[in-house]
């Protein structure tokens, strides 16, 4: 019988219970305005998020996948095209790219970041090749400086994936750095900029789990291009500057303005929630420190821990996750079989070990902004008691 009090992997209710007021005056107000499809309540948000993010234009549409899909199409990619991305991703990263007709170009990984190594992206450059598709994977962003520096110099476009990265702060490429005591002076002139904001568009996902999370479904893709941005706005609604005159094949893919209402309440609290974020890692991190096989991640003034991801070391994971499983807390595998190996792309028999072996040995632990401290002390009792 499970020793402790049972521990989701992510516990919604204290935010709808410190919220509870706004978001119901904010849902009231959409239900008597009677418009519930785009409309005033998603272009405030639109305008209150691009400000937020420093981006010119913000364009909610009905989904994270949705707004890779839109985005990689108003940048231009084409069927035919490759798009070099991570294969240590969940597959709506993969799967926009196909389903636009181009190829996924699968790289290996930085062991440290778990994000794509910019190393071997400039060598899976192709004529073929169209753009890159980075992940801010767990909330830690990825190496842009690196990355719009291939870009630039091969004229590719690139589209960043934010679904689990709102409110994340690039500061800079380090490699080899484990922390806040890095010596290397690794700032550059993105330092400081708001992941969605560095490559030509952002796209992101508002699932309720998400760092900024609707109620429902929603996206938004960012961008500083209008001509951008004009077609993801033409593309969200079936092709169409106007209705009734479908320029281009489209989709149905709308922010719905009860959701736009929600998010509008809940953004102000981004950066506050994203601190609490570190803090618990910072927590976590030091209640794990001693614990031989669990490599703990580092804690950047960047990283909004999406997820809180350990490594389990030495084949232990399974046995970890079944006394989890045992004593009710909350966790799991972000992600088990690597992008490449899915069977919709196993037939190409890439060989990624990085990729490869952070699947076997990651697991994420419980983590939402209003977490207490004897929340950790209880997970990482039972994670220490595995160990020792």
């Amino acid at each position: 019988m499970p020793d402790t009090q049972s521990i989701p992997l992510f516990d919604l209710n204290p935010e709808i219970e410190n919220l509870w007021e706004d978001l119901n005056e904010a849902i009231q107000e959409v239900l008597r305005s009677g418009q519930f499809i785009l409309g005033p309540e998603v272009e405030e948000f639109e305008d209150e998020v691009a400000g937020y993010l420093g981006v010119d234009h913000a364009v909610g549409v009905n989904s994270g996948t949705d707004a890779l899909v839109i985005g990689l199409r108003a940048l231009g990619v084409e069927p035919g095209d490759e798009v070099i991305t991570t294969p240590f991703t969940f597959f709506a990263t993969a799967e926009a790219i196909s389903n636009i007709g181009a190829e996924p170009v699968f790289v290996d990984i930085d062991p440290e970041t778990f994000n794509l190594d910019p190393n071997e992206v400039e060598k899976a450059i192709t004529p073929e090749t169209a753009g890159i598709l980075p992940v801010h994977l767990y909330g830690a962003p990825a190496a842009m400086t690196q990355i719009m520096a291939i870009a630039e110099a091969n004229d590719l476009v690139v589209l960043e994936d934010c679904a689990q990265s709102f409110g994340a702060r690039y500061e800079g490429d380090c490699p080899g750095c484990r922390g806040e005591d890095c010596e290397e002076e690794h700032r550059t002139s993105l330092s400081g900029r708001v992941t969605g904001s560095i490559g030509h568009a952002g796209a992101f996902s508002f699932f309720p789990t998400k760092n900024l999370g609707a109620y429902g479904d929603g996206g938004l893709i960012a961008t500083d291009d209008s001509e951008v941005a004009e077609t993801a706005q033409m593309l969200r609604k079936h092709g169409g500057r106007n209705k009734y005159h479908n320029e281009v094949l489209g989709y149905n893919s709308r922010l719905d303005a009860l959701q736009a209402a929600i998010l509008k309440v809940k953004l102000p609290y981004v950066d506050e929630y994203n601190r609490s974020r570190r803090t618990i890692a910072r927590r976590y991190n030091d209640l794990l420190d001693e614990c031989e096989g669990v490599e703990v991640p580092p804690v950047l003034d960047g990283h909004v821990f999406h997820q809180y991801t350990v490594r389990v070391k030495n084949g232990h994971r399974t046995e970890l996750k079944e006394e989890l499983s045992e004593q009710e807390i909350g966790h799991n595998v972000y992600y088990p079989v690597p992008c490449h190996q899915l069977p919709v792309y196993e037939e190409r028999a890439d060989h990624l070990p990085e990729a490869e072996q952070a699947a076997e040995e990651v697991l994420s632990l419980p983590m939402w902004p209003q977490a207490d401290a004897d929340v950790q002390e209880n997970v990482a009792q039972i994670v220490k008691r595995v160990f020792t």
